[in-house]
């Protein structure tokens, strides 16, 4: 549940002209309610707090634009193919943006990693980031992405193009592998859709 420091009034002007239905808070705490796409919002003295199944939908709208973001990604799959899950983290300055995870059906370890991989990716640009640090445990996608290894499998090469093409969307971005113990809250929800999945 992200929690913005935002003025209310200037956050009301901007959730009403992206459309947003507003209405009056609940307590005498609450300045105002919001609803966008999949998210609410209740507006407090300085702070908005956004809550819902897409929190980006307000976030985007009220946070501003540009900014550094890392995204870290994991995915993996129960045998190989079999049942496939992802997780991705989005943390800038000020802590978690947004986190994920989900079961994506029967794939491979691989393609899982790239699905992880994109799904951060479309995150952070729907969060408005003009500069992503990707932080992966996949050697594999890590190297694929980066140019130096070829993906020889269809599938493969066409979550790279995706992934490139996503890239191609930020003015800087770096992919860098990291040990697993640094990826550890990716694994985490990954592991956490296995279980709740």
């Amino acid at each position: 549940m992200p929690s913005l420091p935002h003025d209310p009034d200037e956050a009301r002007e901007k959730l009403e002209a992206a459309g947003a239905t507003v209405s009056a808070g609940n307590t005498d705490h609450e300045r105002w309610r919001a609803t966008l796409g999949d998210a609410n919002a209740v507006a407090y003295e300085d702070t908005v707090v956004v809550q819902g199944a897409r929190p980006a939908d307000i976030e985007s709208v009220l946070r501003e634009a540009g900014g550094r973001v890392h995204c870290y990604f994991d995915g993996g799959s129960r045998g190989n193919p079999g049942p496939a899950a992802i997780g991705w983290v989005l943390v800038s300055g000020d802590g978690i943006v947004a986190e994920g995870g989900e079961r994506i059906g029967e794939t491979t370890n691989n393609r899982a990693e790239y699905e992880a991989l994109i799904r951060g990716l479309e995150a952070a640009r729907e969060y408005g980031f003009d500069e992503v640090e990707i932080n992966g445990d996949s050697q594999l996608v890590v190297k694929q992405v980066r140019g130096e290894w070829d993906a020889n499998d269809p599938g493969m090469r066409e979550r790279r193009v995706r992934a490139r093409e996503l890239l191609s969307g930020f003015e800087e971005w770096s992919i860098t592998h990291v040990p697993r113990e640094v990826n550890e809250r990716a694994d985490e929800l990954v592991n956490e859709a296995f279980e709740n999945g």
